[in-house]
């Protein structure tokens, strides 16, 4: 069973459809997010996790369904009638407006006194670590401090809700890593509920306190980022989130002893010398090293088995120099590690 959240929900869709003239792009979702929690929506391109982000916001309007924003039904009101805010992957800076001016302008369109912007201004600037930055132009800035920027342009409206597309996707890998831990702690500041969508599977699984798995408009998945991670409902779920070694018929019945369709986690796999022993309580099975790649802290070996393609991670440091190509290896793992799939 999935994990529930435990607070009061803040977003409900209830059997929400969106149709574009004959392409479904979401097919009757059902998805309840919590008030506070820092929430994925993750998929492939065309998966339809960014229709269901402008649903909530209001940019679209559901053909059928509905959505609840603090337990309301909002599916007929426009954006600005939503206690809600997105950052988009575009930035969109006002390039000729200084860094504070960007991040005040929704209260001045909103005609909160001058005094109240500017120290709600200040107070949001401070939260994304950019005090000293107010007086700069967007293009004087880095992408790390334009997206932190646009995070406190959305925050300085207090929303309710923070939506956030893509919003480390133009960021390179370095900077996006560090980006995300800032967000996690931004989020755990305000206190807000956190909805973001993602193609990028490790940013969810290091951002969320839970994810929504999306495929061709469906959920596959609804949990904590542990529980889809290590029991995926099914084989989309195994090989999108992670990378999973998925055998099913024959294969899977000589490699694990059980018919049906199977996952094994790459990092569960012991990759042992031929003369080494098994340890009890293990499967295993002798295959050639086809490639061994080095990855920095982790080495990943995939192997030819009889046939069959499966690939083991070990910790580079605990990595043996015989692990070459065309040696002979033993892979083994126990029976815990045997994940059954639905199809």
């Amino acid at each position: 069973m999935p994990t529930a959240p435990s607070r009061a929900p803040q977003i409900e869709l209830r059997g929400v459809r969106k149709v574009f003239g004959e392409v479904t792009a979401v097919e009757g979702a059902d998805l309840t997010v919590a008030d506070g929690e820092l929430f994925a929506i993750l998929g492939p391109s065309g998966s339809g996790k960014t229709t269901v982000l402008r649903m909530i916001a209001g940019f679209e309007q559901p053909t059928a369904g509905t959505v609840h924003l603090g337990g309301t039904d909002v599916t007929a009101l426009p954006p600005a009638k939503r206690d809600t805010n997105t950052v988009f992957q575009d930035y969109a800076l006002f390039p000729h407006m200084t860094v504070a001016q960007n991040v005040e302008y929704g209260l001045k369109v909103k005609g909160v006194p001058k005094a109240e912007r500017r120290e709600r201004t200040a107070a949001a600037l401070d939260m994304v670590r950019l005090s000293g930055h107010a007086a700069r132009k967007p293009a004087q800035l880095s992408g790390g401090q334009q997206q932190r920027v646009a995070l406190a342009r959305a925050l300085v409206g207090r929303p309710k809700v923070l939506l956030l597309d893509e919003p480390l996707g133009a960021l390179d890998l370095k900077l996006r890593e560090q980006m995300q831990v800032e967000l996690k702690a931004i989020q755990r500041e305000v206190g807000i509920t956190f909805v973001i969508v993602t193609h990028d599977q490790d940013e969810a699984l290091t951002l969320c306190d839970r994810l929504a798995v999306f495929n061709e408009g469906r959920i596959e998945q609804v949990g904590a980022a542990r529980e889809v991670y290590e029991n995926p409902a099914n084989r989309f779920v195994a090989d999108f989130v992670g990378t999973s070694n998925v055998v099913d018929g024959a294969t899977a019945e000589a490699l694990v002893g059980r018919p049906g369709t199977v996952a094994i986690r790459p990092e569960r796999i012991a990759v042992l010398a031929p003369e080494e022993t098994v340890p009890a309580g293990m499967r295993s099975v002798t295959a050639q090293i086809a490639e061994v790649v080095y990855a920095g802290p982790i080495t990943w070996v995939a192997v030819d088995a009889s046939g069959v393609g499966l690939t083991a991670t070990l910790l580079s440091a605990e990595a043996s120099t015989d692990l070459t190509h065309g040696a002979t290896v033993v892979l083994a793992w126990p029976d815990s590690a045997v994940r059954s799939l639905s199809a």
